[in-house]
């Protein structure tokens, strides 16, 4: 397998975790490079269920190392809790999970900062955030008063520790919100070290001894290019970049070690949190997307909001991120609908637009231009070749290809590895 980047086409939830799961097979490292616990990968592995927040789904995989890479922020804490989980499945994590020393840290001021920001605004202005933390935690990186992995395990922590912690009880009190102790988080920080210490490096040369190997990878990111902090729906996203881009600045990996991209796109709409939704649906087919898909978050168990297929939105992932061939999942959740819709232009303002416009109040005046294809109604539950598809349903996927812009090369039909199609893509 070439060096792959596995990018969210949409915002986020696309089923990344399943296809990545999927893709390690021929891989031999995997690589997280952005993001925090704020986002949820699900895979299921025969009869289990398995929702990974920091660690790379790879670990799933005897033999296949992983990297929580630079561009991560995590949280030591929660981060062991899931190690612990993985540990407690039957997975090792011995020489098989490394953890960049420049990877930044989220400290419990976060997510109270995380929490008190988000209620103090005005309901329009509220993002829907997570409250894991993650923005404050990147706010100081980019403010370079953020501690990072390496600074965990030099003696001088406890000291700049306080440091940090003065300054935050400050900017907590000045919001009317409690402060935090000092020796509460020193000491769950030193806990989680003792298991976590072992596990941190610089993982720029390691990754690089990969390459020259001839080691192949598989770059995760979590989210959605519409959740990107510069190519997403502003203010209304995540805190990091969650395109193809941010594989390299969240790795040490450079764009010229990177082979392919392969985007994520369900084969209809999601999206969890506040912001402009052009294609959601607030009737009964909404209602079904959602019953049907089990369209709940992995990290909060929020609903989603559902929509149909936005190729405006697909078209804006090929661009920002060079995507080279589909990942399409879901196919299945459309069973049982007569009608489909796809959105292929928005009416803005009376005017037709192909594009995702960058300022946010445009895109909330968005109208969806829709054509409807008829649905297949039965069933594609147990489907392993692509040429046994609906006819109905192999129309649908070259429609979805034309106006997206690239081939589906790899086709869903449920949660399992073993419900997966791998198509050629076409020229």
């Amino acid at each position: 397998m070439p060096n792959t980047i596995l990018i969210g086409a949409q915002w986020g939830d696309e089923g990344k975790g399943k296809i990545i799961d999927v893709l390690t097979e021929g891989a031999d490292w995997v690589v997280r490079a952005q993001g925090g616990n704020n986002a949820g990968h699900t895979v299921e592995v025969g009869e289990e269920r398995f929702v990974l927040h920091l660690v790379p789904s790879g670990i799933l995989h005897d033999g296949k190392r992983c990297v929580i890479g630079n561009g991560v922020v995590l949280d030591p804490v929660a981060l062991v809790e899931e190690i612990r989980g993985v540990m407690d499945r039957g997975f090792s994590v011995e020489g098989r999970l490394f953890i960049s020393d420049r990877a930044h840290v989220v400290f419990p001021y976060h997510r109270m900062l995380d929490a008190q920001g988000e209620a103090c605004k005005a309901k329009d202005d509220q993002i829907g955030t997570t409250q894991r933390g993650i923005g404050p935690a990147y706010s100081d990186k980019a403010a370079r008063f953020g501690l990072r992995m390496g600074d965990l395990i030099d003696p001088s922590f406890p000291e700049v520790l306080r440091s940090r912690i003065e300054d935050k009880n400050r900017a907590l009190s000045a919001l009317g919100a409690p402060t935090v102790e000092f020796a509460e988080i020193l000491a769950a920080t030193q806990e989680a070290m003792a298991v976590l210490a072992p596990l941190v490096c610089d993982t720029v040369p390691l990754l690089h001894d990969a390459v020259r190997a001839g080691d192949t990878m598989l770059f995760e990111g979590a989210q959605g290019i519409m959740l990107d902090i510069d190519f997403g729906t502003y203010p209304f996203v995540t805190s990091s970049n969650a395109g193809s881009g941010g594989a390299a600045t969240g790795s040490g990996v450079p764009p010229n070690r990177m082979d392919r991209v392969v985007g994520v796109l369900k084969a209809y709409t999601t999206r969890v949190g506040e912001g402009p939704f052009p294609t959601e649906l607030f009737d009964a087919d909404g209602e079904e997307l959602r019953r049907v898909g089990r369209e709940f978050g992995a990290t909060t168990g929020r609903p989603r909001r559902c929509g149909w297929f936005d190729a405006v939105v697909a078209r804006h992932a090929v661009m920002t991120c060079g995507v080279d061939e589909w990942a399409l999942t879901k196919l299945d959740v459309l069973d049982g609908f007569e009608t489909l819709k796809i959105c292929t232009a928005y009416e803005l303002d009376g005017r037709l637009i192909d594009h995702v416009p960058a300022n946010v109040r445009q895109l909330a005046r968005c109208t969806p231009i829709y054509e409807e294809m008829p649905g297949w109604q039965t069933s594609t539950q147990g489907i392993t070749r692509y040429e046994e598809l609906p006819a109905a349903a192999q129309r649908y996927i070259a429609r979805l290809e034309a106006v997206s812009g690239a081939p589906v090369a790899i086709l869903s039909l449920g949660p399992r590895r073993d419900e997966t199609i791998f198509r050629e893509p076409r020229a």
